[in-house]
């Protein structure tokens, strides 16, 4: 019996019957809407045709990947799970970088710059995963930044006076003074992010960024924050752990069950179409569940007044926050610049570069799609730089990165649309405006968040772990530098966090910047990893950089356009000085090579030695 076409393209069925044998390779399948066509037996597109296959032969297959469009009710509801995630994340940071800006517990202007980032956060969440690097990677608020903003604010500068006997004006110029040099310093810092990814620097620290490098940093993201999850859980021990509870029951025991759509029509087989529903909302059903069981706890009194697991504790973030409110540019006046500033945050900047390189790559082996090339990371690190500009001027407090726990949401729900995570951006700006809405979502309790963390980050580090599957783990010289690594990052950080004036140069910026440097685990991870990968010998093969390269050289080879810009590649492919410029989709050589000097990108040039190898495995002939 001969296959039906595949087309991954159109909507995509939500049912999830099992697959019947592969078809011939004569038949015909439809890639992004187009057809591959045949020519004298050979596949004209064989890169494509081999990730279909690969998907069909995938024993966890992706429902939805990155150029599907699930249907409009599943998009929304997927981008708000996103978003409650985001949310949740991004508004502790105001309230941690508030008290030490002096503004007071119950200043409504606190519920205006949680607006302000949230609105941000939605409008750079769109721009990356449309015009950055294209991949379905949230954006939001970092504590990358927020470490060295703290660390300003606790120099003799910026102190605290007493705000008893003074005016609502001297009080709110109190705080604003404050915000303004936090955003003059995320604001000159970020250029410099944009100019290492605009210059092709970026690109080009990826040659030595091997998997062995990220996979320290990114575990330590989750490792460094049990500490703040216990915290939150210990607020209500019973609520959280009814919440990880639920969340295990959800994305584990029942994440194969599947459920009728009955609105759905019926499919050729008489049967109803079906949806894995607690794999793909694992997240929004038990924060739902959760919630309304806090609520009617709460209306009948059972949890004792002042429970953090009460839904009304927070109710006066509701109270005070206005039902609409547009943010815009330097609406607490113009930043101010000092160096020592800008020097601590450019700290943040590097940090979270680091972070996001890792994360481009984790996403894009999460949902399958091909390696990152170095115009898209170029691209993405630009679009990020842009990004922490827009929130500086905007005075967010806080600065823009990739979310690492909503990649690994990526992993729990097995789907990749990128449409989702541009429906999540919209959901955000919404959320920004209508500041009711968004504080609705900022007074969930602090026990549902603590459980939902500590569900969350373990995924963090499982993504972390997971760009070691290209690493040959046999090698003793791996083994050493990753758990090395990894034991030092924990080491560094928790003695530098527990002895904050260790550090004495005399001069008190320098102090700041070496303090927030070895007190943020994942720099110190992702330093040392980097140092002794590149210092200590070994193979690309054994570093994992062979597959990663053959991969690179493949898309080259059948022109892969998964990270073409949505608009404008007839231009960009018209004229070829597009070539020259690193963030441009077709980038090819590095502008130095103009100096006559030898471009490190001769690497990837084709045909590569193990290209034939590469191609022989995954089904391409030599041609």
């Amino acid at each position: 019996m001969e296959n039906p076409a595949v087309d991954i393209s159109s909507e995509k069925s939500v049912e999830m019957e099992p697959r019947e044998p592969k078809a011939s390779v004569e038949r015909e399948v439809f890639y992004n809407g187009e057809p591959i066509q045949t020519a004298n037996g050979i596949k004209q597109n064989e890169s494509q045709l081999d990730h279909i296959n690969f998907l069909e032969n995938t024993e966890e297959t992706l429902l939805y990947g990155l150029l599907d469009v699930p249907p409009w009710y599943i998009s929304i509801c997927l981008g708000l799970q996103h978003n409650l995630e985001m949310v949740t994340a991004a508004v502790a940071i105001p309230f941690l970088l508030t008290p030490a800006l002096c503004m007071e517990n119950d200043d409504p202007d606190k519920g205006k710059i949680i607006s302000t980032l949230i609105f941000m956060s939605g409008i750079i969440t769109i721009l990356q995963s449309t015009f950055g690097n294209t991949l379905p990677i949230v954006q939001g608020g970092s504590f990358s930044y927020l470490v060295p903003s703290l660390a300003i604010m606790s120099l003799p500068k910026w102190k605290c006076p007493s705000l008893n006997g003074l005016s609502p004006e001297q009080k709110t110029e109190e705080w604003q003074i404050r915000m303004r040099e936090i955003q003059g310093a995320i604001l000159f810092a970020s250029m410099f992010e944009m100019f290492l990814a605009l210059t092709g620097c970026i690109g080009y620290l990826t040659k030595f960024v091997t998997p062995i490098t990220i996979a320290p940093a990114i575990t330590l993201i989750g490792l460094s924050l049990f500490k703040n999850v216990m915290v939150q859980c210990s607020k209500n021990y019973y609520v959280s752990a009814v919440m990880v509870l639920l969340l295990i029951i959800f994305s584990q025991h029942l994440r194969n069950l599947k459920i009728p759509i009955f609105w759905n029509k019926r499919l050729p087989s008489g049967k109803r179409s079906t949806f894995p529903i607690f794999q793909v909302f694992p997240i929004l059903l038990a924060l739902l569940i959760v919630w309304a069981g806090c609520g009617i706890l709460t209306v009948f009194d059972v949890l004792p007044a002042g429970d953090p697991a009460r839904v009304d504790v927070k109710k006066r973030i509701i109270e005070e926050t206005d039902w609409f409110r547009v943010p815009y540019p330097f609406q607490w006046g113009i930043p101010t610049v000092s160096i020592g500033a800008v020097l601590g945050i450019l700290c943040g900047v590097l940090t979270s570069t680091v972070e996001s390189i890792g994360d481009y790559y984790s996403c894009a082996s999460i949902i399958r799609a091909p390696v990152p090339p170095e115009h898209a990371m170029n691209r993405g690190i630009f679009m990020e730089g842009l990004g922490c500009v827009l929130s500086g001027i905007m005075g967010t407090g806080n600065a823009s990165t990739s979310y690492s726990h909503n990649i690994g949401t990526l992993a729990v729900t097995k789907v990749g649309s990128r449409r989702v995570i541009q429906i999540a951006g919209v959901i955000m700006i919404c959320l920004g405006l209508v500041g009711k809405a968004g504080a609705v979502f900022v007074s969930l309790p602090d026990p549902i968040l603590g459980g939902m963390f500590l569900f969350l980050f373990p995924l963090v580090m499982a993504v972390g772990i997971g760009t070691l599957k290209d690493v040959n783990l046999e090698s003793s010289r791996n083994v050493f530098i990753v758990s090395f690594s990894i034991f030092l990052g924990l080491a560094v950080s928790q003695w530098m966090n527990s002895n904050p004036g260790l550090i004495n140069t005399g001069i008190p910026e320098l102090d700041s910047l070496i303090q927030i440097l070895l007190s943020t685990g994942m720099f110190v991870a992702g330093i040392t990893a980097f140092v002794l990968d590149n210092t200590v010998s070994g193979t690309n093969e054994e570093r994992g950089l062979t597959k990663r390269q053959d991969a690179a050289a493949a898309s080259k080879l059948y022109h892969d356009t998964t990270y073409d810009l949505p608009v404008g590649m007839g231009i960009i492919k018209r004229f070829r000085i597009f070539k020259w410029i690193p963030i441009s989709p077709t980038f090819d050589k590095h502008p130095i090579t103009l100096l006559n000097c030898k471009s490190d990108s001769a690497n990837f040039t084709l045909p590569n030695e193990n290209l034939p190898t590469y191609l022989k495995k995954t089904g391409h002939d030599a041609h």
